[in-house]
């Protein structure tokens, strides 16, 4: 398969920062142990963390190189949830980065198969109205990997029925943050759980939230011609 000039070569800047994504998920209590895995996009196809290695004991040497066509090189087995990664990439070429893990809080509605409805706005940090949850198919196999397919839709995160969430976003850093984000949404709707249902926000709403999101976060420099406008900026006088 040919390469990718958009995105960074294999080098050892792009695998040290696997490695501290990696080691993130522990710190920010997104997972436990080895589960979950992070990969991130390289010209040729991605890199990704090992199976089964303990994220303290993870070096350069031990990120895997896969390309685009699910072959892998060297002598260290890719994560066992290496195909989810793979088509994740696949399904949205400027994603730059995916990670999977196994959030405590997710988990718990994903075992519910529950997604997170529009209870809060800041659902559509996923890219759609709501986050849904794929259905249950067992872990490392292409049933899973097309379910999650499915449920991601347009959007560039979802629970897994009876197994976590997965992530997607155009750098690490912000593939970390969608999940984070995922995790204190669902404990969020879980806390609202316990008053009933919650309120949720109607469609009309949320298609202007995710319009106003098309902005969020952006500087004047960053933003399109027309979305200061749509998303009320102060007016600058200095």
């Amino acid at each position: 398969m040919s390469e990718n000039s958009s995105f960074p070569a294999d080098g050892p800047d792009v695998r040290r920062e696997i490695i501290e994504t990696a080691r993130a998920l522990s710190r920010l209590g997104l997972t436990k142990g080895t589960s979950g895995n992070v990969s991130a996009r390289i010209n040729s196809g991605f890199l990704v963390t090992p199976s089964g290695t303990p994220y303290e004991d993870l070096r350069e040497d031990k990120i895997v190189a896969m390309d685009l066509d699910g072959c892998y090189r060297g002598d260290v087995l890719p994560s066992s949830e290496w195909r989810m990664h793979l088509d994740f990439y696949l399904a949205k070429p400027a994603c730059g980065a995916v990670v999977h893990c196994h959030s405590p809080r997710a988990t718990a509605l994903a075992c519910h198969r529950r997604g997170i409805p529009a209870f809060h706005y800041m659902v559509a940090l996923a890219g759609g109205d709501r986050i849904e949850c794929a259905d249950y198919a067992t872990f490392g196999t292409r049933a899973l990997s097309e379910a999650m397919a499915a449920a991601l839709g347009e959007r560039n995160a979802c629970l897994l029925a009876n197994h976590g969430q997965i992530a997607g976003g155009p750098t690490l850093g912000k593939a970390l943050s969608v999940a984070e984000g995922v995790e204190d949404l669902a404990d969020q709707y879980l806390s609202a759980l316990t008053l009933g249902d919650p309120v949720i926000l109607d469609a009309t709403e949320m298609a202007n939230i995710l319009k106003k999101f098309k902005s969020y976060g952006k500087q004047t420099n960053e933003l399109e011609d027309g979305q200061a406008a749509a998303f009320e900026l102060p007016k600058r006088v200095g």
